[in-house]
């Protein structure tokens, strides 16, 4: 099967996007499957990278962040999927790359895949905490129906998480399937706990090592909303002797370092890029820590049960779907003060019993790698088989 997707955040200087995108050229690759990857670039050329094909078109650069580009002229797209002739395309935006997929007049099967929300990302990350989430969802109203309007163009739509697959279903999105993204399991494992590392982690946040450690992880955005978790462990640190260990980096990292500089045993150790240091980081701390109420999948949190370490997590979206009995507690989203019970109660609990029950969680409902693709390819697959037959 010859696929094409049309990726308008594809970056060589990319991070997760770049990641997965890598992935998939491998994966298609091994199961027999032609890919070719549609990004915008710095120029017009053709690349072979990971067993598939990258094709570049010159565009220009992102207002906002010169990391990425913008696809600018459609018939450049366009006269590259005519040369293609793919069985299949992929639209994996709601923006511009999403409509130059839809609108291309080929007769190949499409795909678009959601890869974000963008009502929960911004406006109920500002507005649902003062308005409630429904009058939120109800006050864009009009994006709703935008996304309706693009997702009638395609045949399919993919989702990652069955949380995802009832919001959108909850707003008319039609003919939605769900395929899981997967983990390394082999990068993320109990077996990287160390004693000595969780020392320097604690000492790091001013404490000794009978304290507890939280750990955060992930991209200093909005919404990860990272200072409703500094404010959680701030009320829950009345109680108990508690250190927050963030990891990552973005563009708020400078409002992350104030705030907690204005509070006490919390350290920005910044962005980790060596993955065993990261599995190492996982695996030695007492609980994962999240503040977002807005992922499509949440992988820090499934990287977090492959390493047997507990969670503390939103109430809603994604991040809720990883929460299970015996190692996980949840909190209303954006609420410090429910956060702060939610650490204390499962710090009670035992660490040892905890991290079975996440690991068992994991061996349960998280995907390696090559399964998401294999469920992924399975669904390309008979989509075209569906329309070969009409």
């Amino acid at each position: 099967m010859k696929i094409v997707d049309v990726c308008e955040f594809y970056s060589p200087t990319g991070g997760g996007v770049r990641r997965y995108i890598n992935q998939k050229l491998a994966l298609a690759h091994k199961f027999g499957h032609k890919l070719t990857i549609i990004a915008p670039g710095a120029e017009t050329r053709t690349e072979q990278a990971h067993g598939g094909t990258i094709a570049w078109i010159k565009s220009p650069h992102l207002p906002f962040d010169r990391n990425y580009r913008m696809f600018w002229n459609h018939q450049q797209v366009w006269r590259t999927l005519d040369r293609l002739a793919p069985d299949l395309v992929e639209g994996s935006s709601p923006w511009r790359g999403g409509w130059l997929a839809a609108r291309w007049p080929g007769k190949a099967v499409k795909v678009f895949f959601m890869h974000a929300d963008p009502v929960a990302i911004y406006p109920q990350t500002f507005l649902g905490g003062l308005l409630g989430p429904e009058r939120v969802d109800r006050l864009f109203g009009f994006f709703w129906n935008y996304l309706n309007r693009l997702n009638s163009n395609y045949d399919v739509a993919i989702v990652t998480n069955p949380a995802l697959k009832e919001r959108f279903s909850g707003f008319g999105l039609e003919n939605i399937q769900v395929a899981p993204f997967g983990v390394e399991r082999r990068n993320f494992s109990p077996d990287f706990y160390d004693d000595t590392a969780r020392r320097e982690m604690l000492a790091t946040c001013g404490l000794d090592a009978d304290a507890k450690l939280l750990i955060a992880v992930g991209r200093h955005h909005p919404e990860k909303r990272l200072r409703t978790i500094i404010q959680a462990v701030s009320k829950a640190q009345k109680q108990r002797k508690i250190g927050l260990y963030i990891a990552g980096d973005g563009f708020l990292r400078a409002s992350v370092e104030r705030w907690a500089l204005n509070a006490h045993n919390v350290y920005v150790a910044g962005q980790i890029n060596d993955a065993d240091q990261l599995a190492t980081v996982m695996a030695s701390a007492d609980a994962l820590i999240h503040g977002s109420a807005a992922e499509t999948f949440g992988l820090v949190l499934a990287e977090a049960l492959c390493s047997g370490t507990p969670l503390i997590v939103p109430d809603s979206g994604a991040s809720a779907t990883f929460a299970g009995p015996g190692y996980a507690e949840t909190y209303r989203a954006g609420d410090a003060a429910d956060g702060a019970a939610a650490i204390l109660r499962l710090l009670a609990g035992d660490r040892a019993t905890q991290s079975r029950a996440a690991l068992a969680a994991a061996d349960a409902q998280v995907f390696n790698v090559e399964q998401h693709f294999e469920k992924l390819f399975e669904i390309y697959e008979r989509i075209v088989a569906d329309r070969s037959t009409r």
